[in-house]
């Protein structure tokens, strides 16, 4: 038998092909572990994300509900009334609503057959929370008992003891529909918004009348320590007229209210 030669391998033993592979698969173990690991930590931080984007909307109404707003005053005394034509006339009711930024609400409201309300007034004194680049009409027609979104036209002007008054209306009524009209009057200084609606009267003139007989009636009980304010009731009192159940010939109509026409 001949020997073998110098520098040949042996060759490898089971036990160094078990070793081998058990090293192999240690490697392939590890690698999977580690991909697992970071999938895992990959889809956590999803999951963490999708949660926290959930959270936006609640946190975003936590921030609108903790914004104090508009409530009832219970304890605030009227402010305003009007004078009554005859003894049998029905009191409105009457709300103040305050704002902690300062403004103040004075809502009366009268009501018809099945409490169906046929006129409203909110006189409403700015404060902090006033919002210029709101637009003045914005809650006429939900006076009115419309929605938001209503487009509403002028409908002209009346003369009251405030001055002129601007009307309103739901765009496309016929001059001779028994649609609502609402009002508004601004005042700079004071800071005074005077708005309502009138149901009242069958026919255009009529609802006009009625809106200038409401605010012609419209006194001041007290002016909570505003003098301006009370100064604009008492020149407004000069100007002051009667009331003309059948309408009256003081209406700016013609040419004025044609340039007023148009959807707002």
């Amino acid at each position: 038998m001949q020997p073998l030669e110098a520098g040949t391998a042996a060759p490898p033993t089971r036990t160094a092909i078990h070793l081998a592979l058990a090293s192999f698969a240690d490697e392939v173990v590890g690698t999977l572990s580690h991909l697992f690991a970071y999938v895992g930590a990959l889809a956590l931080f999803a999951i963490l994300a999708v949660a926290a984007l959930d959270q936006l909307p609640s946190l975003r109404d936590d921030e609108t509900a903790e914004k104090p707003g508009w409530s009832v005053a219970d304890r605030s005394h009227p402010a305003f009334a009007l004078s009554r034509l005859d003894s049998s006339e029905k009191t409105a009711s009457y709300t103040i609503l305050r704002h902690p930024e300062g403004g103040r609400r004075d809502v009366m409201r009268w009501t018809g057959e099945a409490d169906k309300p046929v006129a409203g007034l909110d006189i409403y004194r700015e404060g902090g929370e006033f919002d210029l680049a709101r637009p003045a009409t914005a809650d006429l027609a939900v006076q009115m008992g419309l929605d938001a979104a209503t487009p509403l036209e002028q409908a002209g002007l009346i003369d009251t003891k405030f001055g002129p008054v601007a009307l309103f209306r739901p765009v496309g009524t016929a001059d001779g529909a028994q649609a609502c009209l609402c009002y508004l009057k601004r005042n700079e200084e004071p800071a005074l918004q005077i708005s309502g609606f009138s149901c009242q009267g069958g026919a255009l003139p009529a609802r006009r009348a009625a809106i200038a007989c409401t605010l012609n009636r419209l006194t001041l009980l007290t002016s909570g320590n505003e003098p301006k304010l009370a100064e604009l009731f008492a020149h407004a009192e000069l100007k002051r007229r009667g009331c003309d159940p059948a309408g009256s010939s003081d209406w700016l109509l013609g040419a004025a209210n044609a340039q007023l026409r148009g959807a707002l």
